[in-house]
């Protein structure tokens, strides 16, 4: 922590550069295979913060030369419905990735989802097949929000090795993926949540603090050690502001690093997704049983 107040942990300089990446990627997957590959985006319902969160998924995939595809699915569809639409998708030779935007409707169950998707084309982790490939340490896709807040740490040069670290939040998109990506880095990790009993005393003992469970200002600053380090994943809307789970207005005061929210982990999650599609379609690619030179793009 500086005279200034803390340092900002901004995540479009990092994702500005993984994007440079995917479009080198891209031209070269165009001149090989003679298409794009697609990002399939499936919507159920209206939402509006969902909405425009899916349009600047969309707009970056236009700018490195993907095919990005929004797929509109009434709220009121059935999970057997929802199913088989996720099956087209996964049946499409055309889309290499897809994703959901939660959260469903609450009648609809995420088995309907997890366990429906191709797990070669889950570009966000979610099947069981690729989170228990995360949990052994194998290859497969890792839910894009977790890895995003542990490679903002590393790209922004944050030691870990070593340090204790604290994720607050047990989602099998964020939290528990993100402890273990925190543990491949040797950090000593600690787990909390909702039934955790002095939460306080836990995140006080935290070197690097991440912090994802959508409650605006669950941790203030009395509740962080001098000197950590905070990723906040958190997204919430309160009025006309988005804020975060960290109430930064009490904790830049005694952390030495913080994300900005919005403006930290989102932009490195979305630039993420564009990397995670291009692998998808790169191994498919190579084991398909026809060439795919001449496919022409499919329209939305």
């Amino acid at each position: 922590m500086s005279r200034n107040g803390p340092r900002l942990l901004h995540g479009a300089p990092i994702a500005a550069e993984i994007r440079g990446q995917v479009k080198d990627d891209v031209a070269a997957f165009k001149r090989r295979y003679g298409f794009a590959p697609t990002l399939a985006i499936v919507m159920v319902g209206r939402d509006a913060p969902s909405a425009v969160y899916l349009q600047q998924i969309l707009r970056s995939c236009r700018n490195v030369g993907i095919s990005g595809r929004l797929v509109e699915i009434p709220g009121r569809v059935s999970a057997a419905a929802l199913r088989s639409r996720i099956a087209q998708l996964n049946d499409d030779p055309l889309v290499a990735g897809i994703i959901v935007q939660m959260p469903l409707p609450r009648r609809i169950p995420l088995s309907a989802v997890t366990d429906t998707l191709d797990p070669a084309k889950d570009i966000d982790g979610i099947h069981p097949l690729n989170a228990g490939r995360l949990e052994l340490g194998h290859e497969g896709f890792v839910p894009t929000t977790a890895q995003a807040a542990v490679q903002l740490l590393k790209s922004s040069g944050i030691s870990l090795e070593g340090r204790r670290a604290v994720v607050v939040g047990r989602s099998n998109v964020v939290g528990k993926p993100a402890a273990i990506l925190l543990l491949r880095e040797n950090t000593t990790v600690t787990v909390c949540h909702s039934r955790t009993r002095d939460l306080a005393a836990e995140t006080r003992r935290a070197e690097v603090l991440v912090v994802a469970v959508g409650k605006p200002g669950l941790i203030t600053g009395s509740m962080l050690k001098r000197r950590a380090v905070v990723i906040d994943v958190g997204i919430n809307v309160v009025g006309d502001r988005i804020v975060g789970d960290v109430d930064f207005e009490t904790a830049k005061d005694v952390v030495s690093a913080i994300t900005p929210v919005p403006g930290g982990v989102g932009p490195v999650t979305n630039a993420l997704l564009l990397t995670h599609l291009m692998r998808a379609a790169a191994a498919q690619a190579q084991t398909a049983d026809t060439p795919r030179r001449g496919l022409r793009q499919a329209r939305p």
